[in-house]
């Protein structure tokens, strides 16, 4: 299992249509392709850091979350819309921890 997260801010308003928009299509990217499970779109409550929204996400394989990242669909999010409306984020995938 890989969990995909990523932390970011927008370059909207805070509350704005556009960035109701986004966080619209981010969830309808996560629908639309099938590899992905337990999708869900965050916001951040902590003043410990500068983003506003998480998005994270689940895959039942490293090939699982290699079809998503190399999908069309979600290289078209990337170039159309992450690109422009993100100011900043950090990504970070995880896979679960197993002692030796």
């Amino acid at each position: 299992m890989i969990r995909h997260t990523v932390v970011f801010k927008l370059k909207h308003a805070a509350g704005s249509e556009a960035e109701f928009a986004f966080l619209h299509a981010a969830q309808k990217l996560a629908t639309d392709i099938a590899v992905v499970k337990n999708f869900e779109a965050l916001r951040q409550t902590s003043k410990k850091n500068n983003y506003d929204f998480g998005l994270s996400m689940e895959f039942a394989s490293e090939e699982d979350y290699q079809i998503y990242n190399e999908h069309p669909l979600h290289l078209q999010f990337v170039e159309t819309r992450w690109l422009f409306e993100v100011a900043d984020f950090i990504e970070i995938d995880y896979k679960p921890y197993t002692e030796a």
